[in-house]
């Protein structure tokens, strides 16, 4: 469990946490005195943009929700490749695989805003999970949640081909914002969609000027402009 700017939940309990873990999918259903418990073991951490939060291979760092910010969960090709796992979203969990089994963490995360989350220990997890059934049961439904997701990436990378995945990419990022260009605060650069996509720089640049021949797209000022959503979605083989 990490040392740093931790806090431990008050005996008051923190409100915003409780309403956290209401919002979560697999918490939603469990009782109040349930989240309540869950409260009273977790801590606040807050990390910088850019922070690691913890590294792939190292023990077991807990269970984390996401206050604020976004997480990046991430691995490391012998090559130095980063492939993208997920982008982790406010009102989300990560490292379920680690909690469940008692290994090391299996990816790397880090901050990519300024991010506020708590963490759960894995001890202080399982106790509960022990005590209370119902707990122990919306965490299994969480795994199973989280393999349907990688079961989704692996067949982006082995069956889409480069331009299908950025179509989707950009289809996802946008209906994310609130407009329908991909002007978000954290503009994604052709670096962090290679990352994302699993391929190199240079192909998710020669996908773009692709989408953008068919009418799909549009760039502007480094701005990402979706033209033609159905098209794009054609082009996302979706």
């Amino acid at each position: 469990m990490p040392e740093r700017q931790a806090v431990k939940a008050s005996r008051t309990l923190s409100t915003p946490l409780i309403d956290l873990m209401k919002d979560l999918r697999s918490f939603a259903s469990l009782d109040q005195s349930i989240l309540e418990e869950l409260a009273r073991h977790a801590r606040r951490l807050v990390f910088a943009p850019g922070e690691m939060i913890f590294l792939e291979g190292d023990p077991c760092a807990g269970l984390f929700m996401v206050e604020r910010g976004r997480c990046k969960a991430f691995k490391i090709s012998a090559e130095g490749r980063e492939q993208t796992l997920h982008i982790i979203e406010p009102g989300r969990m990560f490292n379920e695989v680690a909690i469940s089994d008692g290994g090391a963490n299996p990816v790397n995360v880090t901050a990519v805003d300024e991010a506020v989350v708590w963490a759960l220990a894995r001890a202080d997890l399982k106790d509960l999970a022990f005590q209370h059934p119902s707990l122990a049961w919306a965490l299994l439904e969480n795994i199973a949640r989280r393999a349907r997701e990688l079961v989704g990436i692996t067949e982006d990378l082995g069956l889409r081909p480069v331009k299908a995945r950025l179509a989707k990419l950009l289809l996802e990022e946008a209906e994310r914002s609130t407009v329908p260009a991909l002007e978000r605060e954290h503009l994604l650069t052709q670096q962090e969609m290679a990352a994302r996509l699993g391929t190199v720089r240079e192909m998710v640049g020669r996908a773009l000027r692709t989408l953008m021949d068919v009418g799909a797209i549009r760039i502007e000022r480094h701005r990402i402009i979706i033209v033609d959503q159905d098209l794009l979605k054609q082009e996302a083989m979706l």
